[in-house]
């Protein structure tokens, strides 16, 4: 599509506007929502950035473990002595992508880990947080769509990349699957909003979030036509982490909390 624009005479990633677009519209609701019930928005843009950082650890490390086949490339560097740069090369070979689930891992984490130490009220930063999850993949999905990453299967219904850096995604009518999941990501959005607008499943919605999102998930990797992301059993890297979700929320939904507050 249009992996690139040019501005102010020079190329800027499509994928990197929209994701830039995804943190200020998340970020400027999730204030909006905190000081709507009372709470700092201070703490709020904290635990975002700590989230953020989680979010980019997490999804490196889980898109070199995807990669694990070409730790031989590191330890073949390490073992002739490389300069600098070659030793660069070969770790950015491994990890020099991300993996959307290992992001979303790493950020429950680091959020998780802010919010208990500096004692917010659950119930409300972790809904409010989740909220924002859906919404920034939404503008993130239509980013991969506009760069041609995150590609579909050969399909009579869809579109044909030309330009896209990924070789392989070019030339090809291809099912258009991160639109499908960019409406999908709204949708959850949407849900989940006004749940928090009516103040209903308090400090529940992360589980909601981790039910319905990966059984989406699951589902649309069938249509995913990018298979260097691992398979195992037959299932992609990121069904067999759908699944374990799935279960984390349908515990973190079904939970009884013992003198949980309800402000």
């Amino acid at each position: 599509m249009y992996p690139f624009i040019s501005l102010f005479g020079k190329q800027i990633s499509t994928y990197t506007i929209m994701a830039t677009i995804g943190i200020l519209i998340s970020g400027y609701l999730a204030c909006r929502l905190v000081r709507k019930k009372g709470y700092n928005d201070n703490d709020m843009i904290m635990l975002l950035l700590i989230a953020a950082l989680g979010v980019y650890l997490g999804g490196h490390i889980l898109y070199g473990i995807t990669n694990i086949n070409k730790l031989y490339l590191l330890i073949i560097h390490i073992g002739n002595t490389p300069n600098i740069e070659t030793l660069f090369e070969a770790i950015m070979d491994i990890f020099g992508g991300s993996v959307f689930y290992g992001g979303l891992i790493g950020g429950m984490v680091a959020g998780y880990i802010y919010i208990k130490k500096k004692k917010l009220q659950y119930n409300i930063f972790a809904d409010i947080a989740t909220i924002i999850i859906p919404l920034f993949h939404f503008f993130g999905r239509i980013g991969c769509f506009l760069v041609g990453c995150c590609f579909g299967v050969e399909s009579h219904i869809g579109f044909t990349f030309e330009n896209s850096p990924l070789e392989v995604a070019n030339h090809v009518h291809r099912f258009p699957i991160q639109l499908v999941e960019a409406t999908y990501n709204l949708c959850l959005f949407i849900i989940l909003y006004n749940l928090l607008k009516r103040s209903k499943l308090k400090g529940k919605l992360l589980g909601l979030y981790l039910i319905l999102y990966p059984v989406g998930r699951f589902i649309f990797e069938f249509f995913r036509g990018d298979e260097y992301r691992g398979f195992l059993f037959g299932l992609s890297t990121s069904q067999i982490i759908s699944i374990i979700l799935l279960f984390i929320g349908i515990y973190i939904l079904t939970k009884k909390e013992k003198n949980s507050s309800s402000k």
